[in-house]
C-alpha cells in the first residue's frame, strides 16, 4: 500500500451535493455496469439519509491539490460487538479514472476503518468481471474469500459477486510491506 499523499477524505455532506451530482450524471456510462451513485437531487437527499447513522461512514475522496472531488468510499453496515466488520463500496468518476487517485482514497478509508473505527474485518464485493477492482483490492492486501451467485441487483440484473475481504492483522501486514 502505497501512502496517500495526492487525496484526503472528507465526509460526505450535503455541501458538494451539485457537485457530486454534476460528475455522477457525467460518470454514468463509466459506472452503468458496475454501480449507480445518485444522480438527483431525490436521489442525493436519499443518500444522505441512509448515511445518517452509525452503521455507516461514508466519505469524498479529494484531491489535496485543488480540492476535486474524485470519487467516494463507503463504509458499511457496520455490525459491532462480537462481529466488527463492513462492507467497502467504492467508485471513481470517470474523470479521474485510472489515475491511482480511488486506491490511494481507499489506503486512507482503511486506515481510518481499522485505527478509528477499530474494525476487525472489511469485506469488499465486486462483480466478477470488473478486473480493475480485483486489481485494486489485490494490490491492497485483501484476499479472495469466495463467490457469491445473484449477489446484488445491479442495473436491473441480478450480478455474481466475488467476496474479497481483510481483518486489521492482514492490514497491518500489507502497511508495514508499504
Amino acid at each position: 500500500m502505497k501512502r496517500a499523499s495526492r487525496v484526503y477524505l472528507e465526509p460526505i455532506s450535503p455541501a458538494r451535493r451539485e457537485e457530486f451530482l454534476r460528475l455522477a450524471r457525467a460518470s454514468r456510462s463509466f459506472h452503468r455496469k458496475w454501480v449507480a451513485p445518485p444522480a438527483t437531487p431525490k436521489t442525493f437527499a436519499a443518500y444522505m439519509d441512509r448515511i445518517g447513522d452509525e452503521s455507516f461512514r461514508c466519505f469524498y475522496v479529494c484531491r489535496r491539490e485543488d480540492g476535486a472531488l474524485l470519487g467516494v468510499v463507503n463504509i458499511s453496515q457496520i455490525v459491532r460487538r462480537l462481529f466488527q466488520s463492513a462492507y467497502l463500496g467504492y467508485y471513481v468518476f470517470a474523470p479521474y479514472a485510472r489515475q491511482g487517485y480511488l486506491g490511494e482514497g481507499l489506503a486512507l478509508a482503511l486506515a481510518e476503518a481499522f485505527r478509528k473505527i477499530r474494525l476487525h474485518r472489511v469485506e469488499a464485493n465486486l462483480q466478477s468481471g470488473n478486473a480493475p477492482s480485483r486489481k485494486l483490492v489485490k494490490r491492497l492486501g485483501f484476499r479472495k474469500e469466495g463467490f457469491s451467485l445473484r449477489y446484488l441487483r445491479i442495473a436491473g440484473k441480478w450480478t455474481d459477486h466475488e467476496r474479497w475481504a481483510m481483518t486489521v492483522e492482514d492490514w497491518k501486514k500489507a502497511s508495514r510491506k508499504a
